[in-house]
């Protein structure tokens, strides 16, 4: 479990987090993850809900799970357009307060970075989806070129400090792979609009192994 947010990450991380997702080639990105999602969702590391307005009508009802109270506030106003129900958890990704195989769908947009065990996380959302359940992920992380993964090195510890312990080299296809699942869909690539540090992005649609 996270510590309580500090000043910082509740009030000034949020706004800069904003901020930073505004680019419409992300926000491309994001509806594209999201695209097939379906039924009941729970959606980890909710932010202040900028995958709401991307959601297709296939979704009944989103379980958005977020420890930094700061995102909720920016949230609210976005939670209370959603054409769908939306359930706010303030929780961990790591001990989701879920009962099994009760999900349609997870979805993870740029959080895998950030939540501070990623292999629990992962199986975190294993056990809650249905068997039959489907896991989207959009994620920045370690490049496969070297040159890019070298620098992603020297530059992390400053990434985590300035984003609220966001990694820039964490692996993110064997990561998924290792809690559980397999991907049926996958793209890696370098995305437009982002220095090659933090824009190297893994968008793909995974089940249960």
């Amino acid at each position: 479990m996270r510590p309580r947010c500090g000043f910082y990450e509740r009030r000034v991380f949020p706004w800069l987090n904003d901020k930073f997702n505004a680019a419409p080639a992300l926000q491309r990105l994001r509806a594209e993850a999201v695209a097939n999602a379906h039924g009941r969702v729970v959606e980890i590391g909710f932010g202040t809900g900028l995958n709401l307005a991307h959601y297709p009508r296939a979704v009944t009802s989103v379980v958005a799970v977020e420890p930094n109270d700061g995102m909720h506030v920016r949230a609210i106003e976005r939670i209370r357009a959603a054409p769908v129900p939306v359930e706010f958890v303030a929780g961990s990704a790591e001990q989701l307060p879920l009962a099994d195989r009760t999900f349609d769908t997870a979805v993870s947009v740029l959080t895998l970075c950030s939540v501070s065990d990623p292999a629990l996380t992962l199986r975190e959302l294993h056990r809650v989806l249905r068997d039959d359940g489907r896991l989207l992920v959009l994620e920045h992380g370690l490049a496969e070129a070297p040159g890019v993964a070298r620098w992603q090195a020297r530059l992390n510890p400053i990434q985590k400090t300035l984003a609220c312990g966001c990694h820039l080299t964490r692996p993110i296809e064997p990561l998924v792979e290792a809690g559980g699942f397999r991907f049926v869909s996958l793209r890696k690539f370098f995305a437009p609009e982002m220095p090659r540090t933090h824009g190297w992005l893994t968008l793909g649609t995974a089940e249960k192994a």
